[in-house]
């Protein structure tokens, strides 16, 4: 058996079950070994896309996949989907095709490629070691939480395994960090002692039976649930939920995250989108960290306590230690308030639809309404993108996947694809601005080709809204970033959709009607949103740069 081959069965042994890519000469084979040994391979349009559908297939099926590419260019066109996977810690494996003749038109240093996006470069170096290294790049992605370059050398891929190829099995699974005993005592203390808790749940209380351990410590100690962006929904339909913290924040829920007095961070970076650049630390409050990684304490806010420890097990062991039960922030004032104006769609406003444009709160809260409860959500970054966050509800916090981590536009769809497929039990919904959904125009073709029944919802403003209000207050000439009005339906119809224009309303009927008919085909929603004004988040967001 050769290299590729033996490679590619390997890895789909070791639980490798999804690949997406774009195949060329230098990964054809190990990528055909890979389905002729069961997994599924997805083709997208451009590398670019077919990265961050791996990223996002594994956020929200929390199952690894694989990316597959050309050596040379089809590596740095996968290079922006690599890059937000390796900053969100997804643990993904690249599989690229190498050149190591440096007068190859393909040459090019891989290894310091992926070193200079945050990716951990490895290889294979002999046919004889080949599936033991192929293996041990799958263990380090899911053991480390990395994602990790396998560079596959075109010569060596053609070589034969000499004698029998091993056995490949699925890497252990990786032990939860347990918190020390001392830790778990200071945290209790902190937490009895506090009058005003709140938790903020990260990227690393997505775990398995983590949402329900950091409930049930609330109930204990009366606080109040939030989470980060990424883990959105992780306390949904719970009463004493304040939804996300940070930017797309309801005004109750960061008026009551500001007035705590401890703000525990589970799993979760408390970085300055979560917190509001520090705005929403009050003066006297403690910071307390909890996060299995120790060099992720203290990274963003000076910290009371950091504690190195599984989520999961931190919180449980947390609430064996507690002593009675306090009332908190559990008021009956507050849970009315909550139940009134909790989420950001209670909050009054003035509709600025008008002159063929609607506004894109007016459109959100009607999609929520209309859009069945039970969908994954993929979105793009823009000025419009706290409209999906904020005012679409998610059933849990594999209901959005959210790529913000590098914060490149563009990626919005193929998120939406990687999720939908991770999750075919629910309608996929991709919440794009006019200027992401240009740039990944071409996986439109990939939606359709798989019969995914997609939303695809366009908050189309005719040009790049985050520059456009922010640059424009101060005079600037904005010809750089805004555009001739484009028809993205009558686009959307040449790669087989069905689709509508929406101006008012009344135009969302069609969407009512495409969820009420067959859903054969993908639908996108060209809604041509009001653009006078930029998003309540905007300001906030730019003072990061």
């Amino acid at each position: 058996m050769k290299v590729a081959e033996a490679v590619g069965r390997a890895l789909v042994a070791a639980g490798i079950g999804q690949v997406f890519g774009v195949v060329g000469s230098g990964n054809f084979h190990l990528t055909n070994a890979m389905t002729a040994a069961g997994a599924r391979f997805v083709a997208a349009r451009h590398e670019g896309g077919a990265a961050t559908m791996a990223d996002a297939y594994t956020r929200v099926g929390a199952t690894v996949a694989a990316l597959s590419v050309h050596q040379g260019p089809g590596l740095t066109n996968a290079l922006t989907g690599i890059t937000e996977a390796a900053k969100s810690r997804t643990p993904l494996l690249v599989l690229a095709a190498e050149v190591t003749e440096p007068r190859s038109n393909f040459h090019i240093d891989q290894d310091a490629l992926m070193r200079a996006v945050g990716a951990v470069p490895m290889r294979i170096s002999s046919a004889e070691e080949a599936v033991a290294q192929a293996l041990e790049a799958l263990r380090y992605a899911l053991h480390e939480r990395r994602t990790v370059l396998l560079n596959l050398p075109l010569a060596l891929q053609a070589l034969e395994v000499p004698g029998e190829v091993p056995r490949a099995v699925p890497p252990p699974a990786r032990e939860p960090v347990e918190p020390t005993r001392a830790d778990v005592d200071a945290l209790a203390g902190l937490l009895a002692a506090a009058r005003r808790p709140v938790f903020v749940a990260g990227r690393g209380a997505r775990a398995d039976g983590a949402g329900d351990a950091l409930e049930a410590l609330a109930e204990c100690h009366g606080a109040l649930l939030a989470t980060s962006a990424v883990a959105h929904g992780l306390f949904h339909g719970n009463p004493w939920s304040l939804g996300v913290s940070g930017g797309f924040s309801s005004p109750l829920a960061s008026e009551l995250i500001a007035s705590a007095d401890l703000i525990v961070g589970w799993g979760c970076a408390l970085n300055m989108w979560t917190m509001r650049h520090g705005t929403l630390v009050g003066a006297g409050t403690a910071v307390v960290q909890v996060d299995d990684d120790p060099t992720a304490l203290g990274a963003h806010q000076e910290l009371r306590l950091g504690v190195t420890g599984d989520v999961t097990r931190t919180a449980r062991r947390v609430r064996a230690a507690a002593d009675g039960k306090q009332q908190g922030l559990r008021t009956p004032d507050i849970a009315e308030a909550l139940a009134a104006r909790g989420r950001r769609r209670d909050v009054p406003y003035e509709d600025t639809s008008g002159a063929g444009r609607i506004d894109p709160r007016t459109l959100t809260v009607a999609l929520d309404d209309i859009l069945p409860a039970e969908r994954v959500i993929g979105v793009d970054s823009g000025n419009f993108m706290g409209y999906p966050m904020a005012y679409l509800s998610v059933p849990d916090e594999n209901g959005v996947c959210f790529t913000q981590a590098f914060q490149s536009v563009g990626l919005g769809l193929a998120t939406a694809i990687g999720a939908a497929l991770a999750r075919p039990d629910r309608l996929p919904v991709a919440a794009l601005g006019d200027g992401g959904a240009l740039m990944g125009a071409a996986d439109l073709d990939t939606v359709r080709r798989l019969g995914l029944p997609m939303v695809v919802v366009v908050y189309d403003d005719d040009g790049y809204g985050a520059e456009v209000h922010h640059f424009g207050p101060g005079g600037h000439p904005l010809q750089t970033v805004e555009f001739p009005e484009t028809d993205l339906a009558a686009l959307a119809r040449g790669y087989g959709f069905e689709a509508v224009t929406v101006r008012t309303p009344a135009d969302l009927g069609a969407v009512r009607e495409w969820l009420a008919g067959p859903r054969s085909a993908p639908l996108l929603v060209d809604a041509k949103v009001v653009k006078d004004r930029g998003a309540w988040w905007l300001e906030e967001a730019f003072r990061g740069h």
